[in-house]
């Protein structure tokens, strides 16, 4: 049962380019007068380079040792800084109450039990500060290559891959009804899907 460490160590840095919106988004950031920005579930550092790169002060947080150091190596070779923590996401995050004015989480979220998801998205919902930013994305079981990964149901709408490049890993398919009920804590101000078939979520902590 592979997990993201063995992928990163396999396949390197796996994504390079940041998400296609996040240039728009950094637009609305700024006019916001964001300046700290939490990546969870960081991975190998794209969307930290991206943030940094734009003046913001980045903090990253993820499982997998190996997605750490080749961020870090990545961030050094660019000569920029991210403040990186090595820890799952279903557990309490080591932040502050109302610390960051934006939490993005691209493709991560999902990989997880509903009841570990709640979770987490109570600890977003505890370090993001009031009017604070989310940007998230995850997977919709409709363009899923279902048969291809052999889907093994475990809970409600929550599958686990028997084959396929993420075996082992838990992944959970939201219904739009379903991310709402989530995120209730926030104004979903965007639900749309975006170009890699992954459904999309702006809000603003109310």
């Amino acid at each position: 049962m592979p997990d993201w460490d063995d992928i990163f160590t396999k396949r390197g840095k796996v994504f390079t380019n940041p998400h296609q919106d996040m240039e728009r988004l950094t637009k609305v950031f700024k006019e916001s007068g964001v300046q700290r920005v939490l990546d969870l579930g960081c991975g190998a550092g794209r969307h930290l380079l991206f943030f940094s790169k734009k003046g913001f002060d980045v903090y990253g947080l993820d499982k997998s040792p190996k997605g750490l150091e080749i961020a870090k190596n990545w961030l050094d070779e660019e000569k920029l800084s991210a403040k990186l923590i090595n820890q799952r996401i279903d557990e309490k995050f080591p932040y502050e109450n109302d610390f960051f004015d934006v939490i993005i989480s691209i493709q991560v979220i999902h990989h997880n039990l509903m009841k570990k998801i709640r979770f987490s998205v109570k600890e977003i919902e505890r370090v993001l500060k009031p009017k604070g930013f989310i940007f998230i994305t995850v997977p919709f079981l409709q363009v899923f290559p279902v048969k291809k990964w052999e889907l093994k149901k475990v809970e409600k709408r929550t599958y686990i891959p028997q084959s396929g490049p993420e075996e082992g890993l838990p992944h959970h398919f939201f219904t739009i009804a379903e991310l709402k009920r989530v995120f209730n804590a926030f104004e979903l101000l965007e639900i749309y899907t975006d170009k890699t078939n992954h459904r999309a979520i702006l809000g603003k902590k109310k």
